[in-house]
């Protein structure tokens, strides 16, 4: 099967449970409630004229720079009176199927999604603007099933969604182990069980799960209920370092509206340091979003350690992205792919130099310009 109609029925695969949870005002994603107590109000010129920048993120502790963002109104403020419009989402193909229609403008995502987004439009939808997390993400079992990481033939791990990052890293891992595992059915020596992260935690207390490869707050949930950290990502990766959300733009929208793009930029970078230089606040503004969005705030037990797991950086690590495809590959869901032009780390790197930070690298899988751009 050719790789591009593969993804395309892996993508519309991992789409039909979760977009369900997904629809909402805006058609693909939930409208994020209005933050009464930190919004800011879009007041002044309107950038390129625009009314608003509609984006896209997900109600995870992986998404902080843009949950954060939003509540502390770094967005709206680089943004004068151009509108930030959120849409929370719960599953990255839905998101992506937004981009592409212009439901948004510019979202948070995982790797794979967009992996997948710039593969099976051959690289005509999407570019990558900069990195936002990494980390953040842990095998946790039920100790009294799992003892460890040799003891996971015929146990059932749940992942997140047939295809998405965790997903990807779950197949590599068993793979790289022996274990015999069909991608799409998740059927094998080990059982791979796409489940909702919201559903994750119900799943394992009552025991139709034993294990979960998910991201934060999920992975401090189950901990919450039992479980036990297994296994931490980041030491599968060098430095402990590899991507988990990325910050992806329309390549229409990039090119048509290329200052309001510079602005959410800036609302980012600024976001990312304030994160990293007020953690208590921003872990506290984090966990109000996560409220809007779920209802109610997590407690100390599980808020913490997910803040704690998960670094936000600017940097997209892009050597990673091409790691975690190269990942996809070996797990046989999709033939290699190239990503060479999947990056414009451009303006990211202008907005790094206005603030005196260093320029960051696309591991040359951007365009000339923006790896021109990278090395000034």
């Amino acid at each position: 099967m050719p790789a591009v109609r593969r993804l395309r029925l892996l993508a519309a695969a991992a789409t039909v449970p979760l977009l369900l949870g997904a629809l909402g005002a805006c058609g693909y994603g939930s409208r994020a409630k209005q933050d009464e107590q930190g919004a800011v109000a879009a007041k002044g010129p309107k950038i390129d004229g625009l009314d608003r920048v509609k984006v896209g993120y997900f109600a995870n502790t992986t998404h902080a720079t843009a949950l954060v963002g939003d509540r502390k109104g770094f967005f709206q403020k680089e943004l004068g009176g151009t509108k930030f419009a959120p849409s929370v989402f719960n599953a990255g193909p839905a998101e992506i199927e937004a981009l592409n229609s212009g439901a948004i403008d510019i979202g948070w995502i995982g790797p794979s999604p967009a992996i997948n987004g710039w593969t099976t439009s051959q690289g005509k939808s999407l570019k990558i603007i900069s990195g936002s997390a990494s980390g953040g993400v842990s095998l946790v079992v039920n100790p009294k099933k799992i003892k460890n990481l040799d003891d996971l033939k015929g146990k059932t791990i749940a992942t997140p969604q047939l295809g998405n990052t965790q997903d990807v890293a779950l197949l590599n891992y068993l793979a790289e182990k022996g274990y015999k595992v069909d991608a799409t059915t998740g059927k094998g020596d080990v059982t791979v069980q796409r489940t909702e992260n919201k559903v994750t935690p119900v799943a394992f207390r009552q025991g139709s799960i034993d294990a979960a490869w998910v991201p934060e707050p999920t992975a401090s949930k189950l901990v919450e209920e039992g479980g036990k950290v297994l296994l931490d990502e980041k030491k599968l990766w060098k430095d402990g370092k590899f991507v988990i959300t990325n910050v992806i733009v329309s390549q229409k929208f990039l090119k048509e509206h290329p200052k309001a793009v510079e602005a959410v930029l800036r609302g980012s970078v600024k976001t990312n340091t304030y994160i990293r230089t007020h953690p208590a606040e921003a872990k506290q503004a984090l966990n109000d979003k996560l409220a809007d969005a779920a209802g109610k705030a997590l407690p100390p037990s599980v808020i913490d350690p997910a803040f704690r797991n998960t670094d936000v950086t600017d940097d997209p690590l892009a050597a990673t992205l091409q790691l975690e495809a190269d990942h996809a590959v070996r797990a046989g869901l999709l033939k290699k792919p190239s990503l060479e032009g999947i990056y414009d780390l451009t303006l990211l790197n202008k907005v790094l130099k206005a603030e005196g930070k260093p320029a960051v690298d696309d591991a040359g899988l951007g365009s000339e310009q923006s790896a021109h751009a990278s090395r000034r």
